[in-house]
């Protein structure tokens, strides 16, 4: 997460990246963006807004050194060469180029960025960035034409949110530089993070709290809802949730025996457990910190709606775990060969 108050933008160019699998050219700009008041306003926000929320960060990756990682070499040189900017900005778009290697790959627009005051954990620092937008939206242009207005349609960028962006930060810790990355367009989910940037997360609670609720939602619609029912998997997801509240730290022993009531189930889990880590590249821990700011960001994101196929739909308290086993019965009907949820109350609200 960073605060832009002290934000500005010292330098910003735009290129247009093609293709490569479809043969569609790159086209370079020779000259930074020479922005007028209006459109700095603008601008600033629009690159900055999505990493106010961006709880994880990413580090550097290659796999034998991580100099070698060319994103890293390229930032390195931007921010200790003041003339190299735009020459090393055409670089990083032609790396981006080498990476369309399937004709899903969008071509769009490429803004490379020298960020100064950029505050993050207290620290103020400069950063980079690199942003790709993808989609145009349609929009009115009236203009005056024989002494009357008309309007016609032009596409231009949208400045509600960026496509594709990562802030590289003049700032590392242990494990190298910080970079934060956001896709709200993630159609291939290795282009972006493992291809371009190639960059894996931070070795910290943010992210193995991260990994590990993306394992218990995987594991809950995968596995539970299959085998036990939309019940079950809401009230082990509500469980889930209640147990990174209740604990500073994770015990994943713990955590099994707390919210499984079967042995099968933590069976289950265990394989289930192993064959995420092996898909994504991931080392779940044993033991790890909770991070609150992933929890309270995560929870907000999981729905517990069981939707049934007579329009009805019934609603659990994710902060409520023990709710859902107490008073919501599944039964079978044999009268009307259906099934059917009993719940159980005091008082309508």
């Amino acid at each position: 997460m960073i605060k832009r108050t002290k934000a500005s933008i010292s330098k910003c160019i735009l290129h247009k990246v093609g293709n490569k699998f479809n043969s569609t050219k790159n086209t370079f700009s020779e000259q930074p963006i020479d922005f007028d008041e209006a459109s700095y306003d603008l601008m600033l926000p629009f690159l900055l807004r999505p990493f106010a929320s961006v709880v994880q960060s990413y580090r550097f990756n290659h796999h034998s050194n991580i100099v070698l990682n060319e994103i890293n070499s390229y930032s390195n040189q931007i921010f200790n060469e003041d003339d190299a900017f735009i020459e090393v900005s055409k670089h990083i778009v032609t790396h981006l180029y080498e990476q369309s290697n399937s004709s899903q790959i969008k071509t769009g627009d490429v803004l490379v960025v020298l960020f100064e005051g950029i505050e993050y954990h207290e620290i103020t620092t400069d950063a980079i960035g690199v942003f790709k937008i993808e989609n145009k939206v349609n929009f009115f242009q009236t203009y005056l034409e024989n002494s009357s207005y008309d309007v016609l349609v032009q596409k231009g960028i949208s400045s509600k949110k960026v496509d594709k962006g990562c802030l590289i930060l003049n700032q590392t810790d242990t494990e190298g530089p910080i970079i934060l990355s956001v896709d709200n367009n993630s159609y291939d989910a290795q282009y972006w993070i493992n291809h371009f940037l190639n960059i894996k997360y931070a070795d910290d609670a943010n992210s193995h709290t991260q990994q590990y609720i993306e394992l218990c939602k995987d594991f809950s619609s995968e596995i539970l809802k299959i085998s036990y029912g939309s019940q079950e998997q809401n009230a082990f997801l509500a469980k889930t949730i209640d147990y990174f509240k209740e604990h500073e730290v994770v015990a994943i022993e713990n955590f099994k025996d707390e919210v499984f009531e079967e042995d099968k189930q933590k069976t289950l889990f265990d394989s289930f457990k192993k064959e995420f880590e092996g898909e994504n590249n991931v080392l779940i821990r044993n033991q790890f910190d909770v991070s609150e700011l992933v929890v309270n960001k995560e929870k907000k994101k999981i729905k517990t709606d069981i939707k049934l196929d007579t329009n009805i739909q019934i609603k659990l308290n994710i902060d409520a775990p023990e709710a859902a086993s107490e008073y919501l019965e599944r039964g079978y009907d044999e009268e009307k060969k259906m099934n059917f949820y009993k719940v159980f109350f005091n008082v309508e609200n």
